[in-house]
């Protein structure tokens, strides 16, 4: 039998966290001498990165293996991430699936698919792309799925899987740098610290090799990335805060600009924002969680901080940097939510100068205390209360838009196009045309028109 090496492809759900280790998985086998496929159909191996922050999120995993499957019968599919972590006997029980690999086992992904593929594990020469298989060989060879896991909160089982210093090219426009991982709060919805493990730090002269790495190989924006960002540090001996990382980061390398992933309200303290309003080459745009208006729900859901609490620091960012974007994710339909409390939430979000909003109907997660509490809102009300959170969160982001309509900024080009334009994103998180079509990832000075 000819031997060849073996392809793979590569689909992600869910967050930047989720985002960047697709990245370095993709890295880590094609170090490892594989080629990389962009259709499912033509690989070998598909990889699939899943999230399971909400039920849709693992019904979207589950559709794309079926899927996968179907069109591609022959590939081996391994499945991994935060899914895969949660519930691997699930996943390794549907048709396709060869292999799970839980987060605590990500660095394995190369060794699990040599395992799969090859005859001899100690060459990655010998691999046998599954074309090669005869139809009686192949069913012989695929067996049941096959799980590797482990417990997250081990100290073994915490693996930090960077985007290694060895990138040589960019996968994507704005390429994200995961400095966290982990979470050590146990907010009542989230499932997520029981799938991530506790909160752990890259050590900053890694972060700083990662970002010059990433520069030399053409990035010129790079997003700044973690589950529990603000907690950077607190972990490693000698502790270092977020923004001691990030001057470290503006001082010893030549990133273009930086840009924040999602920020805990109480992590936004007047010395990051201060930060932020020092440098050009810091993008002014704060993502951070709300949830809910509501103390008695925010209580509810074990968040560590109140409405009043919130907004205080919102109307600091507001104060200190007059055209940042600030955003928030809000959760509609948290168990015992009354119409009161959504109201007061409305209430609170109107009173409030964000540029845009991102709203979740409540998804009870196995393993979560809100799982297990009562008074459930009914569906037809998540619904509703959703739709009028979303109209509310357009109209922000038409204000925002119409606010800073005029000014001269700066924007990067993205990959999307049309016939006579092409998308480009402010340090303001504001998404603008260009005319003609341009290259991705390159620098202009525009001009900005109310909802161009």
């Amino acid at each position: 039998m000819c031997k060849a090496m073996a392809s793979f492809s590569i689909e992600n759900f869910g967050c930047r966290a989720t985002d960047a280790d697709a990245s370095a998985i993709r890295r880590l086998l094609l170090a490892s001498g594989l080629i990389q496929r962009a259709d499912h159909a033509e690989a070998d191996v598909v990889v699939l990165n899943t999230c399971t922050v909400t039920a849709a999120a693992d019904s979207q995993a589950r559709e794309a293996i079926r899927k996968i499957h179907r069109v591609n019968p022959s590939a081996r599919i391994l499945v991994t991430g935060c899914y895969a972590q949660r519930a691997p006997e699930e996943l390794a029980a549907l048709d396709g699936v060869s292999y799970v690999v839980g987060n605590s086992h990500l660095k394995e992904i190369p060794a699990a698919i040599r395992e799969l593929q090859q005859t001899n594990p100690s060459s990655v020469s010998d691999f046998v792309p599954l074309s090669e298989f005869a139809a009686d060989e192949m069913s012989l060879a695929r067996g049941p799925a096959k799980i590797l896991t482990g417990d997250i909160f081990a100290p073994a089982m915490l693996p930090f899987l960077s985007m290694s210093t060895s990138v040589r090219n960019l996968d994507r426009t704005r390429p994200i740098l995961k400095v966290q991982d982990g979470c050590n709060n146990r907010c009542s919805y989230c499932v997520i610290p029981f799938v991530r493990g506790k909160s752990r730090s890259l050590q900053p002269d890694e972060a700083v090799a990662e970002v010059n790495a990433l520069v030399s190989a053409g990035a010129k924006e790079i997003v700044l990335s973690g589950i529990n960002l603000g907690t950077y540090g607190r972990d490693l001996s000698p502790r270092v805060a977020l923004v001691e990382v990030v001057r470290r980061i503006l001082d010893e390398t030549r990133i273009d600009q930086i840009r924040f992933s999602s920020i805990e309200p109480q992590d936004i303290t007047e010395e990051f924002v201060a930060l932020v309003a020092s440098s050009d080459r810091i993008a002014q745009h704060f993502h951070v969680p709300l949830q809910s208006g509501s103390d008695r729900i925010l209580r509810a859901m074990h968040r560590w901080y109140r409405a009043a609490h919130y907004g205080a620091r919102i109307q600091l960012i507001r104060r200190m940097l007059p055209h940042a974007a600030i955003g928030a994710d809000v959760i509609v339909g948290f168990p015992g939510e009354t119409q009161e409390d959504f109201e007061t939430t409305r209430d609170f979000i109107s009173s409030l100068p964000f540029a845009y909003l991102h709203v979740f109907s409540f998804s009870a997660r196995p393993g979560t205390r809100a799982a297990a509490l009562g008074d459930a809102v009914a569906p037809a009300e998540i619904r509703e209360r959703a739709r009028a959170l979303r109209e509310l969160g357009q109209k922000k982001s038409i204000e925002f838009r119409e606010s800073e309509g005029g000014r001269t900024v700066r924007a990067l080009t993205l990959a999307r196009t049309g016939d006579d334009w092409t998308e480009a994103l402010t340090g303001n998180y504001l998404k603008v045309h260009i005319e003609g079509r341009q290259p991705a990832n390159e620098w202009y000075e525009i001009t900005i028109s109310p909802l161009s």
